[in-house]
Order: C-alpha cells, then structure tokens, then sequence
C-alpha cells in the first residue's frame, strides 16, 4: 500500500468534467459505508436525508483569487504566470508599500512590491533580472528559479488585490480546458468558488463544497445540522504530481490554515457530545487532523499545514468525509484510502467509472461514512 502504483487506475477522458451541474446540489452522490463496504447511488440534495440532526459539518471558506496572469517579455515574447501562495506570501509580510505606515499591507493605496513563488510558462524559461509587463501597469522582475518556478518581485500602484481582481485570471487546473474561442461552457469565476467562500487567498478551490447551494445549507440547518468553517488556502502544489516510487518518501506542499477559537471549541463540543464531525473537502480534513492531540481535541491557531495523509494514518477528529473524485496517484487519493480502505476505495472508483460519474473539480462527490 506504499507503492505510488497502488493508487493508480485508469480513467476515459470523457468522464473528467469540463462544467459544473447545471445546479450545485444536482450533482450525484455516492455513498460509501465502511462498515460491510455497502456502495449506494444518490444526488448531492440526498445529504437532507443522509446526515442527521446534530451532526457537525466542517467546511473551508477559502476564497479562490485570479492568480493567473497574461504578460509579455520585454522582448515580446508571451508568458503565462500564476502564483502559488498567494496567502502565505501575504501573511509573510512580503508586500512593501513604498510611503505607507509600517504594517499596511495589501490593503494600502499608493505603489508597493509583491514577492512570491510563481510558476512561470512560456517558450524560453525567464532569466533572472529580466522583466515580464503585465496590464495594468503591472510588472514584475525575475529574481531566482528553475524547472518553471520563479520568485518574482511585482510592482504595482494601488491594491494589490484589486489589481489581480481587474486583470487576472481564475487558475483552473489543467485537466479543465478554455481554448479561449467563443463562449465558455460555464463562468468559472462564479462556478469555481463555494457559494460560502470568504476568505481570499487560495489559487485553487476547495471542490468537494462546490456541490453545496445556499438553499441545501439553509435546509441542512433546519434539519440541525450544524456548519462551522475553518480556512486553508489551497495551493498549487495540490496539482504536483507525486515523484517518488514509495510514498512515504514523498513531502507535501504545505498550505496557510486558520482555525479559530470559535471553530476548536464546536469541534471538541460535539467530539464530547459524540456527534458525528463531517469534513466537507480533504483540506478540512487535513487541518482538522494537524491540529488535533492524543486525546482527540483540536487546538485554534495559524499557521502553514503539511500534514500527508496516507494509509494507516489514525484519524482522530473526523467521522465521516464528503469529497470528489481524485486523480490516479494523487496525494488526495491516497488521503480517502487512508480514511475508507485502499481496494474499497479503488473498488468505487471502478463502479463510479462503470456508470459514468463525472470526475475532478468539476465532477461529482461521494460521501464516506
């Protein structure tokens, strides 16, 4: 179960989802049992009958931002951009503003500098030194890197933000095609964030709370199902594909998290209530479980997560696990195998294949109980 090749199975292109339900809560549903290894088939709108008063749902409100950004060499060639923590970038305080009073950060008016990793396409790798002009009066200067990641220094009047709001783009994942001509199949830049997102900071979304509609939440509270959220910035380093042979030699990316105050203590009140704690998306899951102790409680705080999840990992805060369906080989599968059972997991991915389930951000959830 540490083989690399343990998680891999093979998937019809046709199936990977290019547009979201024509409704969030119309999407399908497997549920998996794993006591007996029982496979039922519902619609995301199920869950007002599947989870039950008391239960304790636990989603993340990350905020996807328009971390992809269009620019030109100075010799005119075209180069592709996209940050990969913007969050964590941020909070280390690597926004100057030229004038400003010490402190401010993305916030503030006048010009500033933005320093952050970027992954960097374009024909000929950037040198360091050299300058990439983005709209906007955006621009940005080469510091170091290789292998198509590079520390960048932007330069900007105004807010930062509000700049990559203007001219930036929505970092889909790249099995998830815009050729750019016509018509869009969806908005993405609605489509791909929860309809509960507030926090910005993430350059990839959460997917498994995708499925979730502003009328399923208030339905699921009237039920007495309680919703609390905690915040981790999804990177891209959830799109790198593991390179190692044995797992366990692999190192995560690490991501920006929040747990507040509020949110430790709902979470270790139903833990000694003994009501079931629900993760909406593996990245509840893994801050839920880096910031839990031996006797089960979970401790607020900040910081960066880079908790790997893999099987026979003890899980001690989660009861049950709603989430998509991940990629072959991928650290995300090998987080609900830890949670559910390799070739049960394995075993449900053949049959979501078989009566064509749509796959990835886009696609359709499972609920592991």
């Amino acid at each position: 179960m540490y083989l690399l090749s343990d998680y891999d199975y093979t998937l019809p292109q046709e199936l990977i989802a290019q547009a979201p339900a024509s409704r969030r809560d119309q999407s399908r549903l497997m549920l998996l049992e794993r006591m007996g290894h029982k496979i039922s088939h519902h619609s995301f709108r199920d869950l007002l009958g599947l989870l039950r008063p008391g239960d304790l749902l636990v989603v993340n409100n990350t905020r996807v931002v328009k971390g992809r950004l269009k620019g030109a060499k100075e010799t005119g060639g075209k180069v592709e951009v996209l940050l990969l923590d913007y969050a964590g970038d941020i909070q280390q305080e690597q926004i100057i503003v030229q004038g400003a009073k010490k402190g401010q950060t993305s916030g503030s008016q006048g010009s500033g500098d933005f320093i952050g990793e970027c992954l960097v396409k374009a024909s000929k790798p950037p040198r360091p030194g050299s300058e990439i002009c983005f709209a906007g009066g955006l621009r940005a200067t080469v510091l170091e890197g290789a292998r198509g990641v590079f520390r960048m220094a932007f330069r900007f009047q105004g807010d930062f933000g509000a700049l990559l709001e203007r001219i930036g783009e929505i970092p889909l994942p790249p099995y998830i095609k815009r050729n750019g001509q016509g018509v869009p199949p969806c908005d993405d830049y609605q489509a791909y964030q929860t309809v509960y997102a507030k926090k910005e900071g993430a350059v990839a979304a959460p997917t498994a709370g995708l499925h979730f509609s502003p009328d399923l939440l208030e339905g699921l509270t009237d039920l007495g199902v309680e919703v609390i959220a905690i915040t981790l910035h999804v990177g891209y380093g959830t799109f790198l594909p593991v390179r190692v042979s044995d797992i366990r030699q692999h190192k995560i990316h690490s991501e920006t998290y929040e747990l507040t105050d509020r949110t430790a203590l709902a979470i270790n009140q139903a833990k000694a209530d003994g009501r079931r704690i629900i993760a909406v998306g593996t990245t509840s899951v893994r801050v839920l479980e880096y910031a839990s102790d031996r006797a089960c409680r979970v401790a607020p705080g900040s910081g960066k997560c880079d908790l790997f999840v893999y099987p026979g990992f003890r899980f001690k805060i989660i009861d049950a696990l709603i989430t998509n369906f991940h990629l072959p080989e991928s650290t995300l599968l090998m987080l609900v195998s830890a949670f559910a059972g390799r070739e049960f997991i394995l075993d449900a991915y053949q049959e979501a294949i078989d009566t064509k389930y749509r796959f990835y951000s886009y696609g359709d959830a499972m609920l592991i109980c």
